[in-house]
């Protein structure tokens, strides 16, 4: 039995756009291995953001997420390597139609199943620090699935 639909992978590609920079050392090592360092970066501190809607002509950049929707259901697994074990962690925050939070999903694990909330109609993803301040990212992968979590 075939439990997968779509698969995307999200790699981190741009450099400046919604990372933080302050006193961060960021290496492109490759398409699938980013170094990041910055030992004075606070715990909660967004370091990346990506965005599966984002108003172009503002901010110059194109949406890096693929849309996914609250009938779905979706796996997703984070490929990253940490000094700190869950020292980074991702989180996914979902809105509504007028851009009012609807929810928000901390994945602190490799991988896991998930749903987003009903009236969810764009979101964003972060790399969030949870005390670590060095880790190379190589990406995340989001999939469908067609049999029941």
């Amino acid at each position: 039995m075939n439990n997968k639909g779509k698969i995307w992978t999200v790699y981190w590609r741009e450099y400046t756009s919604d990372a933080y920079l302050y006193g961060s050392e960021i290496e492109f090592l490759s398409l699938d291995d980013v170094f990041f360092r910055n030992a004075l970066i606070p715990p909660g501190t967004a370091i990346k953001t990506w965005y599966s809607m984002v108003n172009f002509q503002a901010g110059r950049i194109e949406p890096t997420l693929p849309i996914i929707d609250g009938e779905g259901r979706y796996h997703i697994s984070v490929d990253l390597d940490c000094e700190v074990p869950e020292g980074i962690f991702l989180q996914l925050v979902f809105f509504g139609k007028n851009g009012e939070e609807a929810g928000n999903l901390i994945v602190d694990q490799p991988e896991m199943n998930f749903r987003c909330p009903l009236k969810t109609y764009s979101y964003k993803a972060q790399l969030i620090c949870a005390g670590g301040h060095a880790f190379h990212f190589h990406s995340f992968t989001i999939s469908e699935r067609t049999e029941a979590l």
